[in-house]
């Protein structure tokens, strides 16, 4: 019986790796590869574990999110992470991407802010023996010097307006992604430190998703 879940299990993957991101432009064999050796299911919460594969945000605490599986694959085939990479994510949630970073690049420093979270991601991430990760709890809504400079940073979770700390603590050649904006119109952009105080921004898809906790806000008028 577990040998035909077990299968059952992997046909799944199968169909959520074929019909969600393949078709989302994902095509990068490494990439791909990576999601059937990282079981996403294994991070999900368990009264959410059957919807693993589904192409749906998967709710964790404090109104934090796993992205849609798609988005999670887009994100790291975008960033062209090299094995030399120092990578910052925002975000830990259940350790997920981080896994997927972590498996990629040199080394994850990893921030996140409900406790409950954080601690979830060090049990998954040990539970997979994946080891070149820090984990810290913080606030890096506004940015994380304490590693800086990175050559990749991810933002797991929305920002109505960017912080210019995260471009300026990218190296030269660094690659940052955010989703910037409000419900309903966000954007996901990847800012590219293309020299010293040279950056260029590709916008890549419209999206929507939670922001991050104490995120910048714009200026709002007043009377």
């Amino acid at each position: 019986m577990k040998q035909n879940t077990q299968i059952d299990i992997e046909k799944t993957r199968f169909n959520m790796v074929e019909q969600q991101i393949r078709t989302w432009n994902v095509l990068d064999d490494t990439i791909l590869n990576l999601l059937y050796k990282i079981h996403r299911e294994e991070f999900v919460p368990a009264a959410y574990r059957a919807l693993a594969f589904t192409d749906m945000e998967i709710p964790l605490e404090h109104g934090a999110v796993m992205l849609t599986p798609k988005m999670e694959a887009r994100i790291v085939q975008e960033l062209h992470i090299k094995k030399t990479d120092k990578i910052l994510e925002v975000g830990s949630g259940s350790g997920y991407m981080t896994a997927l970073l972590a498996e990629l690049g040199a080394h994850v420093h990893s921030v996140e802010i409900v406790p409950t979270l954080c601690a979830m991601a060090k049990i998954n991430l040990q539970t997979h023996d994946i080891t070149n990760v820090t984990i810290e709890q913080g606030d890096a809504s506004q940015g994380w010097p304490n590693h800086a400079p990175y050559d990749v940073i991810v933002l797991t979770a929305s920002t109505p307006v960017l912080p210019e700390a995260f471009q300026k603590s990218l190296n030269p050649g660094g690659r940052l992604f955010a989703i910037v904006g409000e419900d309903p119109v966000m954007e996901a952009i990847l800012i590219t430190r293309t020299a010293s105080d040279t950056y260029q921004t590709t916008h890549l898809f419209e999206t929507c998703t939670a922001p991050l906790q104490n995120a910048q806000q714009p200026p709002r008028f007043t009377f």
